[in-house]
């Protein structure tokens, strides 16, 4: 972010069925924002046309799109626009009124004065956020956050699908948007690529405010989606961390773990049907060697998994 005494700062917020709440999310944002974007994402209710109607901030633009592109696809449009308008920071902000507006400043605090590249919200630092979550979407968020934890790397940040973030606007320049999910798994394929840049990312405790509104992702649906999107950025960023940008003590810890540990697990198995169908007792030397292998496999995976949270923090910059 560049040095300014009152940063530009754009909030960008991506519209589907929120005309109910949109105009309240609207009306709480702070004087200190410059932009508001509105991005109608082929929006059943018309929530554009709804603003441009009710609302008369001149700090409004409403952009819509020509097809449905999904959450991740408006939010990007946003930021493109924001770009335009010389943002150093873009807030990213739901319009279905979950997420207090007024809660904008800690976000730009943790970018203008803390100094991180990525500030976003989680619903799990106390308590009392996490008895007001429904038990569904407290159930799926603890999954998937463990998910996000392997993938992105960044083990230290909960709550990967929390969509209430800043950016520091230098940072969104590099990210390759064009590669980034243009649905519900956006925001951890942002931490994805913003961890490949070594971006500093900060977790802030918002609570969420629920309410009638109604989310189009099914929880179902993510826990069939999202793992499979996990481990292909998992494997990923392992990949190029480890054996295209880098290869070092913790490569081949995981090389090796993964064959120890098949080999020992497939001999195991495969000696074990064998003896069973013949009716013999498996000899002692193979259990132990098979002991051998599994044991050590997993002692060097863990040891890469160490090696791996550790490094994550310091590439930190």
């Amino acid at each position: 972010m560049s040095e300014k005494s009152k940063p530009n700062i754009v909030v960008v917020i991506p519209c589907y069925k929120v005309s109910k709440q949109i105009l309240k999310v609207i009306s709480g944002i702070p004087s200190q924002i410059s932009n508001i974007i509105l991005v109608d994402d082929q929006c059943p209710e018309k929530t554009g046309e709804f603003v441009s109607k009710n609302i008369t901030d001149p700090r409004v633009t409403i952009l819509t799109n020509s097809e449905n592109l999904g959450v991740g696809g408006a939010t990007k449009a946003g930021y493109l626009q924001a770009i335009k308008y010389q943002a150093d920071i873009i807030v990213k902000l739901d319009g279905d009124g979950q997420m207090n507006p007024h809660d904008i400043p800690k976000l730009i605090k943790g970018i203008t004065e803390e100094k991180y590249n990525y500030a976003k919200g989680n619903r799990f630092f106390t308590i009392k956020n996490v008895k007001q979550m429904p038990i569904v979407r407290k159930f799926g968020n603890i999954v998937l956050s463990f998910m996000s934890k392997l993938s992105t790397g960044y083990y230290e940040i909960f709550d990967p699908n929390n969509g209430f973030t800043a950016i520091d606007a230098d940072y969104l320049s590099q990210l390759p948007l064009d590669e980034i999910d243009n649905r519900y798994f956006f925001e951890s394929d942002m931490l994805y690529q913003l961890n490949l840049l070594g971006a500093k990312v900060l977790d802030i405790s918002l609570p969420a405010i629920y309410n009638d509104e109604h989310s189009s992702l099914q929880i179902w649906q993510s826990m069939i989606i999202f793992p499979r999107k996990h481990l292909i950025n998992f494997t990923k960023r392992i990949i190029y961390t480890y054996y295209l940008r880098d290869f070092n003590i913790a490569s081949v810890q995981l090389l090796t773990g993964v064959i120890f540990f098949w080999w020992g697990s497939i001999l195991g198995l495969t000696t074990w049907l064998h003896n069973m169908d013949n009716g013999v007792p498996s000899a002692t030397g193979t259990i132990m060697l098979v002991g051998i292998l599994v044991i050590t496999g997993v002692q060097l995976l863990l040891s890469f998994l160490n090696f791996d949270m550790r490094s994550q923090k310091r590439m930190r910059f």
